[in-house]
């Protein structure tokens, strides 16, 4: 969350998987406002696991960058173009958010 807090990023939204999935704890979804800003928060954030201690860290869609996931293990995140963002709705498919 602070990677994101400090790379600007727009209307992050934590959903709780408890129950729903056994692949992720949480998923975290967040938006940013080019394509160029959801690629350089997605690697900040993949810095950032990784010097945590995490390891590799699976990053998809840098290339396009209107939608990266990035496997964090126990947390997934996507981070998308506002567009993308609300044509897949993936607060809708998984629940409501624990914060926004």
């Amino acid at each position: 969350m602070a990677s994101l807090d400090d790379d600007k990023a727009h209307d992050v939204a934590v959903i709780d998987l408890a129950g729903k999935t056994d692949f992720a704890d949480y998923m975290v979804i967040a938006t940013g406002t080019s394509q160029r800003h959801v690629a350089t928060m997605a690697e900040h954030l993949r810095d950032k696991i990784k010097s945590a201690g995490y390891g590799r860290v699976p990053v998809e869609g840098l290339e396009q960058a209107d939608w990266v996931l990035i496997d964090g293990g126990d947390v997934i995140v996507h981070i998308f173009k506002a567009e993308v963002r609300k044509f897949y709705d993936l607060e809708k498919i998984w629940g409501a958010p624990l914060s926004r």
